[in-house]
């Protein structure tokens, strides 16, 4: 039955301008020991404490506690703290019984939880989508309980997220072939606000999913349009499909290490020239376009001196690609090829040789400006 006081939450450290919060793994590991404890004890200690891979103890308090012959079921409260998480003040519930003897502990996806339909991921097929390091944590506290009390640690833990079918949707789980909810993350057991760590999660899991498919040509995008574009360009499946948004380094960076024989970068003018200033991180909020670079690419390219002075006074790609387009057509596609060219040359300069980077770049309307080829 749900917890009188079930919105109580434990503060993960010391106020800061952002508050920290907790993963899904850390709460399903939580509700897991509470709910295996009550099945051993009777009792399901409120708050429960546990052990995070980086040596922090926060305790968590109880939002359901159900208690039955056979089985027990503990659910804690997702708080992300102040990152914008989709399962901020989501039930992540465990319910735990008896296993048969030697098979240790088995996870299951409940309601809310995602399945494994895809290889390439660390989790085999058939799967309850909860990563490796929740795994081990969940592990470690059964070993743990288990001892206190003497007992064999053969249970089944059944993880469910109530409502994360729905979830789901607004996350790359189903383009990663992760089927009938989310999934159960995390690395530190610890949510950093704004860090956005589950994204690069997602976009290295579906270079995994692409490489595992064996396809050797993927596509990453800032945005839905850019993405539509060049996949009907190419003709691509969605699993050759990263939604890269804003991480270019993330995506860049990994499949420097985890290669593919082609890259297809498509975006927008702001991002790429972002990314051919040399900035890694694309969002507005983290990296600005240097207006001055734009000021001297325009010289370059033989802009004339009213066109410059314009550029200099402005504070946007945007703008500065209406004014190059106002004084002629050919200025406006110089200058947004020589951004693709420069774009792809420091793209290539992070994944290396192994991998053939192309750069495409769209209006917001879905409109070709540029493509830069090996």
């Amino acid at each position: 039955m749900p917890k009188p006081d079930s919105n109580a939450k434990p503060q993960p450290e010391a106020a800061t301008a952002l508050r920290r919060g907790w993963t899904t793994g850390a709460c399903a590991t939580a509700a897991l020991k509470a709910a295996l404890t009550g099945l051993l004890s009777g009792r399901c200690p409120d708050p429960v404490t546990i052990r995070l891979p980086k040596g922090q103890e926060p305790a968590f308090a109880l939002a359901l506690e159900h208690i039955e012959p056979g089985r027990v079921t503990c659910g804690i409260i997702k708080d992300a703290g102040d990152d914008p998480d989709v399962t901020h003040g989501a039930l992540v519930k465990v319910t735990v019984r008896a296993g048969s003897a030697g098979q240790g502990l088995l996870l299951e996806a409940g309601e809310g939880v995602g399945v494994v339909t895809r290889a390439g991921l660390p989790i085999a097929v058939g799967q309850a989508s909860i990563t490796p390091v929740p795994r081990a944590m969940m592990q470690a506290v059964v070993e743990q309980v288990c001892h206190q009390q003497g007992c064999a640690s053969d249970f089944t833990a059944t993880v469910s997220i109530p409502g994360g079918q729905a979830l789901a949707e607004k996350t790359l789980n189903p383009r990663l072939g992760i089927l009938g909810g989310l999934s159960i993350l995390g690395t530190t057991g610890i949510v950093i606000p704004y860090s956005c760590s589950s994204w690069i999660h997602s976009i290295h899991r579906g270079i995994d999913v692409a490489r595992a498919a064996g396809l050797t040509h993927v596509a990453a995008s800032t945005g839905s349009t850019s993405e539509a574009r060049i996949q009907a360009l190419y003709d691509l499946p969605d699993q050759a499909l990263i939604d890269m948004g804003d991480f270019a380094g993330g995506t860049l960076k990994y499949l420097r290490d985890h290669p593919v024989a082609r890259l297809s970068l498509a975006g927008g003018v702001g991002k790429f020239a972002k990314l051919a200033q040399g900035f890694m991180d694309l969002h507005a909020h983290r990296s600005q376009l240097d207006i001055d670079w734009m000021l001297a690419l325009c010289r370059e390219l033989a802009a004339p001196e009213p066109v410059l002075r314009a550029v200099a006074e402005s504070q946007t790609a945007a703008q500065i690609l209406g004014i190059c387009r106002d004084y002629g057509e050919n200025l406006a596609e110089r200058l947004c090829q020589a951004i693709a060219d420069r774009a792809r040359a420091q793209a290539q300069s992070v994944v290396g040789d192994a991998v053939r980077v192309e750069i495409h770049l769209f209006d917001r309307q879905g409109h070709a400006l540029a493509q830069s080829f090996a």
